[in-house]
């Protein structure tokens, strides 16, 4: 098939190119002009354009006539943690009006499949089961420094599984470790257990996301599938055991108001109320099966 990726210099995108380029004829996207050759040389032909021009994006869909096409781009090299939504602006920006001129663009042509990146973990309402399935809601009542960023996630899904010309595929990716990740960076964000810890997260390695990420693109139906590993888990265990991978001092336990006070309320919401992911519907459906089925075992052999 033809595919086309936009972002496909980002951090799971330079794992995707070359997966797909090994059985399909891939195109890929880049804001940034000295990128194109890497783009060349992964297998891809590359296009140099902001998804954020309609009329470029239209032009570029055109130009190659995909099948599929997979919006995998975001902005981000760091996340202030007290200025959440400030942060993500743009990527918000590449959910929303982004997706759409993609998505008018992909009709033009008849696009057989579009698939989309989003989010599992904070997204989910704080309350009710402690690991969420696909069918459990997101946030009715998100914390203010985040509900300009849920509802660009919002946006998303409802647009891509809103296509009925297409099948519209959203790809709910645990947070991300492995190669050019923030976790493989520098250990991530978070640097502090507050409150309880009993805030839940679900991980996935970059490589096992560009995985499932083929199998949507090649065999996918239309859903919202979550793209995690087998163990979720409370931040009071995986933060100590990433600090312990990364030879740092073990976080330290501080009261939920002393974090709000010096970190914001995002780090008081994630440390204290977020759930987890099951990844059971993308293993059953599209045939997929993280090599790297825990977090702690992947750590502890990195």
């Amino acid at each position: 098939m033809k595919v086309l990726i936009a972002g496909a210099t980002g951090v799971l995108g330079r794992q995707l190119v070359p997966n797909l380029a090994a059985g399909h004829e891939v195109a890929g996207t880049t804001r940034t002009p000295s990128k194109e050759r890497a783009l060349r040389e992964a297998g891809a032909v590359p296009f140099v354009l902001d998804l954020l021009d309609p009329e470029a994006v239209a032009r570029a869909v055109a130009a190659f006539e995909p099948a599929v096409l997979v919006h995998e781009a975001t902005a981000l090299s760091s996340v202030d943690m007290r200025h959440f939504d400030r942060a993500f602006a743009l990527t918000n920006r590449l959910r929303t009006e982004g997706i759409d001129h993609l998505l008018a663009a992909g009709r033009a042509v008849g696009v057989r499949r579009f698939v989309a990146q989003s989010f599992a973990g904070w997204p989910f309402a704080r309350s009710g089961p402690l690991v969420k399935t696909e069918e459990d809601p997101l946030d009715p009542d998100p914390i203010a420094p985040m509900r300009t960023t849920l509802a660009a996630l919002q946006h998303l899904e409802a647009a891509v599984i809103g296509a009925d010309w297409t099948q519209g595929i959203v790809l709910r990716y645990g947070a991300l470790y492995g190669p050019g990740t923030s976790l493989d960076r520098n250990g991530g964000e978070m640097t502090d257990i507050v409150g309880n810890g009993e805030g839940m997260s679900s991980f996935i390695h970059v490589a096992d996301a560009a995985d499932a990420t083929v199998a949507a693109v090649e065999r996918g139906t239309r859903g919202i599938y979550q793209v995690v590993d087998d163990e979720p888990a409370p931040i009071r265990e995986w933060l100590p055991a990433i600090a312990a991978a990364l030879g740092a001092p073990p976080p330290r336990r501080i009261p939920r108001w002393l974090g709000r006070l010096l970190a914001g309320e995002a780090i008081a919401t994630i440390s204290t109320e977020t759930r987890g992911a099951t990844n059971e519907r993308a293993k059953r459906v599209l045939g997929w099966t993280p090599r790297h089925a825990s977090w702690r075992e992947a750590w502890k052999a990195a």
